[in-house]
């Protein structure tokens, strides 16, 4: 099975993974932090916020791999505080009004400081 390595500068990127990985019909996005790409740097403020960068992040990862968030199947997110998941799904319908991708969530301490949720997502290429 042939697989591709999917990498833009219009999303954060840390050199110890891929961004994505396309293979069997789709494309596994690694967990993405809320970094503004032009800056290297959190965004700062709610996670209204940092959940909204993060899609951007996997969104301009999905376009460079031919795909795009309405071909999402499934996300996973990794939260530093369990409290924050009512606000998380309020931006999160935003961004999936229908049909959204089936998800998981969990708490973890985020290694980053000033950083509130990271998010993974496996979508159709």
């Amino acid at each position: 099975m042939a697989r591709s390595i999917i990498s833009t500068a219009n999303s954060a990127s840390n050199p110890a993974y891929s961004q994505a990985v396309k293979a069997a019909g789709l494309i596994f996005v690694s967990g993405t932090a809320p970094i503004d790409p032009a800056t290297g740097q959190i965004v700062e403020g709610t996670v209204k916020q940092q959940v909204a960068q993060c899609l951007r992040n996997i969104s301009a990862i999905l376009e460079a791999a031919g795909s795009g968030l309405d071909k999402a199947v499934s996300a996973t997110l990794v939260v530093a505080d369990e409290d924050d998941f009512s606000a998380i799904n309020e931006e999160w319908m935003q961004w999936f009004p229908n049909d959204p991708p089936a998800r998981q969530g969990a708490k973890m301490p985020l290694r980053i400081p000033g950083m509130k949720i990271s998010i993974a997502l496996i979508a159709e290429a």
